[in-house]
């Protein structure tokens, strides 16, 4: 190449180490300078690539044997403490993982027996309640014709307290709907369902199962309008005339509710003893299998703590009606088959199997939604903290509600049709003749009960007041723990008052120096201290906005 060619701008190759080939650009009125392309190098020649090559071609020549390659993979190691955080991380999600089953049966424990406990108060303190109120409403007025100075009170006091209407209504309607389920033949009922096909009484139950759901969701929300019209103050209810309908519309609707309700539990009781004593087993197998299509709709979902706990509520509430119905089939089928114990033997396996099943659904379904969601299993002890604060506070002096509603809100829970239906299956079960022999083990059989309903709230009362203390005694000693001011003002808590100690889920801050079982408990614990007993304040218990219970003035706690 001579000097002219390179002035104007020709390629040039240069040799021997690297090849440039050299373009020329566009022109500059062309405006594409920007993309021009300057070098580009054919044959790099640096020593690492030089080397690296030669050492390819020669693996490439002599190539691995199979021995080798079976000796690499043999004896390869593995590094797992370069990654020492993952591993200890997953090795505590399995830990966290096994224990699931244990907490997870604490708290169902604990529960189940806050739902025992608002069950047999329809059995043992409901009746006794009712009677008083029954007795207030024929002597009182007797009492206030005669001119009796202490109960005359003040003008346009209404006759009964908050408390006596709400027991008088509960017991109206538990009353009437028992009395209207005599008219549904169960004998007629259970031949109904038997003569169904398998997959038919499949769908009838999975049916009732969604009905029974649905009812639970607005029954509450029905008895509490009930009772709240009937015990509002006469001048909220003058202001607000126009935004009720009055009690006996109330009434009504609250009775049609508890009688269907009562009524498709009769339905459930009949469909699971169909499928337990009939002798294919298929349905029984079907039904179990149920409970495992649940872990589909459940398992793969996005659940937070406030999420999981109200799953957690309603296992609790599904799991007690499971055994109360299953308590009816026994009942049933014993008397069937005239109370012959090797008929129960037979029975049984097939209800303890229900069981088992739900309870090891319940295990894999919370310990993947824990896992899948980053959950601690600790969470299940800030759950049952919760429903200790709930018991707690239906014992408080200035409780604003019982314990059952307390328990129908937070776990969906509602004991009036579950014991109407319950009733009217021990009705038909037990038909003793009126002899005094008979009735001495009717009156001994309410006195288990009620026994029985006592010992278990002075336990679940117990450990809640064992919870709360050691829930405080954590916040205190470990003010990180402590609830955020935004958790503070959702759950309507006193902050300024170190007294109060508050679960995370729960929906009221109670303090354990009132927590007794009644009013003249707590007098004689303040007599043996030679303390005077401390006023009436509604501070101690501070109400959610979410929930609407019965207010509760100064004569109610009279």
């Amino acid at each position: 190449m001579n000097a002219e060619d390179d002035k104007l701008g020709h390629g040039r190759v240069i040799f021997p180490e690297k090849t440039h080939i050299r373009f020329r650009g566009p022109p500059k009125s062309s405006g594409l300078q920007g993309s021009r392309i300057e070098n580009v190098n054919v044959h790099p020649t640096r020593p690492a690539a030089t080397k690296l090559s030669a050492k390819q071609n020669a693996t490439k020549k002599h190539g691995i044997s199979l021995g080798q390659f079976l000796r690499t993979e043999l004896t390869r190691g593995y590094q797992l403490e370069n990654d020492e955080e993952r591993y200890s991380a997953r090795r505590e999600k399995i830990y966290s993982f096994m224990k699931i089953p244990r907490e997870l049966e604490k708290f169902m424990a604990y529960g189940f027996f806050q739902c025992a406990d608002s069950f047999l108060f329809v059995y043992t303190f409901l009746p006794l309640r009712f009677l008083m109120a029954l007795w207030a409403v024929v002597t009182r007025p007797l009492i206030r014709c005669l001119g009796g100075k202490k109960i005359n009170g003040k003008k346009g006091e209404r006759l009964l307290r908050p408390a006596e209407v709400c027991d008088l209504l509960k017991g109206v309607v538990v009353l009437g709907c028992w009395a209207a389920t005599w008219r549904v033949d169960t004998s007629m009922m259970y031949h109904l369902v038997k003569s169904q096909s398998v997959i038919k009484l499949y769908i009838f139950y999975n049916m009732l199962e969604v009905g029974d759901r649905l009812f639970s969701a607005f029954g509450q929300d029905t008895i509490d309008a009930l009772l709240w019209t009937a015990t509002e103050p006469r001048v909220r209810a003058n202001s607000n005339h126009t935004r009720h309908l009055g009690t006996l519309p109330h009434l009504l609707f609250a009775f049609a509710y508890v009688l269907l309700h009562s009524i498709l539990v009769l339905f459930q009781a009949t469909t699971l003893n169909v499928a337990i004593n009939s002798n294919n087993k298929a349905l029984l197998t079907i039904m179990m299998s149920n409970n495992f299509v649940e872990l589909k709709g459940s398992v793969f979902k996005k659940f937070d703590k406030t999420n999981l706990f109200q799953v957690s509520c309603s296992d609790v509430r599904e799991r007690f009606h499971l055994a109360v119905l299953l308590l009816a089939v026994c009942l049933q089928t014993m008397k069937e088959y005239a109370w012959r114990v090797d008929r129960l033997i037979v029975l049984l396996p097939d209800c303890i199997l229900v069981l088992v099943a739900e309870v090891l659904v319940d295990w894999v379904k919370h310990a993947f939604i824990t896992r899948f969601n980053e959950l601690q299993s600790t969470v299940y002890r800030d759950y049952t903290v919760s429903l200790a604060y709930d018991m707690a506070q239906t014992r408080q002096e200035t409780a604003f509600s019982d314990q059952s509603d307390l328990v129908a809100r937070r776990m969906g829970f509602i004991p009036l049709p579950l014991g109407v239906a319950m009733a009217r299956v021990l009705c038909t079960t037990l038909t003793p003749s009126a002899r005094p022999a008979n009735l001495i083990l009717l009156v001994l059989a309410y006195l288990v009960l009620i026994s029985f309903r006592i010992l278990n709230s002075l336990v679940i009362l117990g450990k809640a007041c064992d919870l709360i203390a050691s829930h405080t005694h954590s916040n205190t000693a470990d003010p990180k723990s402590s609830s955020t001011p935004q958790e503070a003002e959702s759950n309507n808590v006193d902050t300024a008052n170190p007294t109060l100690a508050m679960a995370i889920f729960s929906n009221s801050a109670v303090s354990l120096n009132n927590v007794c079982l009644n009013e003249a408990l707590l007098k004689s614990e303040n007599l043996e201290q030679g303390t005077e007993p401390a006023a009436p304040s509604t501070k101690n218990v501070v109400r959610a906005g979410s929930e609407p219970l019965l207010p509760q003035g100064q004569e109610f706690l009279s």
